[in-house]
């Protein structure tokens, strides 16, 4: 069963925020978006346009 494009943006974004880890040297804004963009994920459904949006804006196909 192949994965819908809700699991493949989450398991990108948890990636992301894994590969990027915390940079105590500076501000790190990009991990806040990175997980507030998680956050909003999870809290619509998998048909919503936010999934799209998210898709292309961190190029998961």
């Amino acid at each position: 069963m192949r994965d819908s494009l809700k699991d493949r943006v989450r398991q990108k974004l948890l990636r992301q925020l894994a590969e990027d880890g915390p940079d105590p040297e500076r501000d790190d804004s990009r991990g806040i978006s990175v997980a507030d963009d998680l956050e909003a994920l999870e809290m619509v459904p998998s048909d919503d346009p936010l999934v799209e949006e998210l898709a292309q804006r961190y190029l998961v196909f």
